[in-house]
């Protein structure tokens, strides 16, 4: 292996100094004439990205089952495999974080605002019966025959909301981000998506292949960023709206998209041990505090109970949802535009996530990587989603006027998505000041989630720029950082966010073909090396000596 440092091109000066210069360009150039593209006439652009990614969702649902169950099938194995003692880095490193404070970035990067924006729509929209999209809410229910508005059927409807954010998005996730820190810790290589590619393509992983895998990255990496955070900041300004009265239009989702766009690239600015650790540990403890009330304030002994019953039900058909595919054209269209969705969502998402996992993960064994990563926060999501949905099912499973009638359901229904949370939180009390100030909370959670997503994004970025540099230049971090804001709120102003949203999810596509490649160069380098135990009692000199 030629050393990495003689053929990365990083600029040593100049305004470029600290950056490879030509993936600086490139990246720039790429994302603004993606912008432009979409906002000179917003329904073409929309109509080409949806129209890819409507083809994909329903061509290849296939084969996007058959890969993120594959991802399953390797964590697993190499979580169990010999191979499970290897740490990421060299044999006597050690885990830079806690594991607490590892946890609250994992978690914060990987899902944060999104199951608070669908922690109460999913549920509730699979647990409806109505068909009012054109094609079943839950063919899972409808097959099963539970296709009346009951307790069958809200069992049903929250394991389908796991199985869209479970173990399956997870280990997306998981496989990048091994990879990554196994080549860049252990290996040595940039710390970058290309440098996975390396027992394939060798040297050629600094050329042409390697800058194409680089900037698809960064291309889901922008766009999912910035299209979440304009799509994020309409249930914020529904918040604003529901505590202050402030009007939620575009005007005030542009203000907090600055606010948003500042605070997180500081965050990213003062580094991972600093700013994005704190705020990533803040949220856990203000989310404890929200999941409390929820479990506390609503029917307690009901949402443990549904907890424990959804989740054996989640666990008991695991494998064969992993490998439904729709037999109709109704259910077809439902799990193109759910299931197909998540999973080229995930994917999309998975170089951003998984750079940021593994750049938080150096010193730990590939086996501890697998079960923190692919447990922990799964487990946290399973029980936050169902104190959110479990509410508002129940309110409906038991409405004073009848099933079905609390009003959550035809919110939802109505997509009004951002509000289905906070007319929650409104029927679980009648104290004014508690509603009031769990609604604040859930609104400032919903910033400071997104911050933390943000400002990993930006790190991530620009480290890929840097050719892998774990501590990029600052002034890049600030460029990059208030740009993904710019792009949201661009977008945002010409109507494009959907498109853009459209263009990340088909973007998965050939990042998905470059994680099963990356997954076959892992394997091939660990069968490779011998793996190395290690007794965490024994000095790093006698770890490096192998004894």
């Amino acid at each position: 292996m030629n050393n990495p440092d003689k053929l990365t091109n990083v600029s040593t000066s100049g305004p470029m100094k600290g950056l490879h210069s030509g993936m600086g360009i490139a990246a720039k150039v790429m994302v603004i004439c993606f912008v432009i593209f979409t906002i000179l006439n917003v329904d073409f652009a929309s109509s080409i990205y949806s129209g890819v990614k409507g083809w994909v969702e329903a061509t290849l649902n296939w084969y996007y089952l058959l890969a993120v169950v594959a991802m399953m099938v390797v964590c697993v194995g190499l979580m169990l495999s010999k191979y499970g003692s290897i740490r990421l880095g060299s044999d006597d490193s050690r885990p830079e974080f806690s594991n607490f404070s590892w946890f609250a970035m994992l978690f914060s990067a990987g899902v944060g605002i999104g199951i608070l924006f669908f922690g109460v729509a999913e549920p509730i929209f699979y647990f409806d019966n109505s068909g009012g999209f054109g094609y079943p809410n839950n063919p899972h229910a409808d097959l099963a025959g539970a296709t009346a508005l009951s307790q069958e059927r809200a069992v049903i409807a929250m394991r389908t909301t796991y199985f869209h954010w479970g173990f399956h998005a997870w280990a997306v996730y998981v496989v990048v981000g091994l990879c990554l820190a196994y080549f860049g810790f252990r290996k040595k290589l940039p710390f970058t998506l290309r440098s996975s590619l390396y027992p394939i393509i060798g040297d050629r992983i600094y050329g042409p292949i390697g800058h194409a895998v680089d900037l698809l990255a960064i291309f889901g990496t922008v766009f999912g960023v910035a299209t979440s955070l304009g799509l994020g900041v309409s249930q914020m300004a529904a918040g604003l709206n529901y505590l202050f009265g402030i009007d939620p239009g575009v005007t005030t989702q542009i203000i907090l998209i600055a606010i948003i766009s500042v605070v997180a690239t500081l965050s990213a600015v003062s580094g991972v041990g600093n700013g994005i650790r704190i705020i990533s540990e803040w949220n856990i403890w203000l989310s404890i505090v929200l999941l409390s009330f929820f479990l506390l304030w609503g029917p307690t002994k009901w949402l443990l109970g549904f907890f424990i019953t959804s989740m054996g039900d989640y666990l008991w058909t695991f494998f064969p949802m992993g490998f439904w595919t729709g037999g109709t054209e109704e259910t077809i269209a439902w799990q193109g535009g759910w299931t197909i969705f998540y999973w080229g969502w995930w994917v999309s998402w998975a170089p951003f996530v998984g750079i940021f996992i593994a750049r938080i993960s150096r010193g730990r064994t590939i086996r501890e990587f697998m079960v923190g990563v692919l447990f922990v926060p799964t487990t946290i999501s399973f029980f936050w989603l169902c104190m959110f949905g479990g509410n508002a099912i129940y309110m409906e499973l038991f409405a004073s006027e009848g099933v079905g009638t609390a009003g959550i359901l035809s919110t939802v229904m109505n997509w009004d998505l951002p509000s289905a949370l906070y007319e929650t939180i409104g029927n679980l009390t009648t104290i004014d000041f508690l509603r009031w100030g769990i609604s604040a909370l859930a609104t400032l959670l919903l910033a400071t989630w997104f911050i933390t997503s943000s400002d990993s994004g930006t790190l991530v970025i620009t480290t890929m720029l840097s050719m892998g540099d774990d501590n990029p230049p600052q002034r890049f971090r600030i460029i990059w950082g208030l740009g993904e804001g710019m792009v949201a709120a661009v977008l945002l102003l010409a109507g494009g966010l959907a498109a853009l949203q459209s263009a990340s999810i088909a973007a998965g596509l050939p990042i998905s073909v470059i994680i099963l490649f990356m997954m076959y160069g892992l394997i091939k380098s660990l069968r490779e090396e011998e793996p190395v135990y290690v007794s965490p009692d024994i000095s790093g000199k006698e770890a490096a000596q192998g004894k």
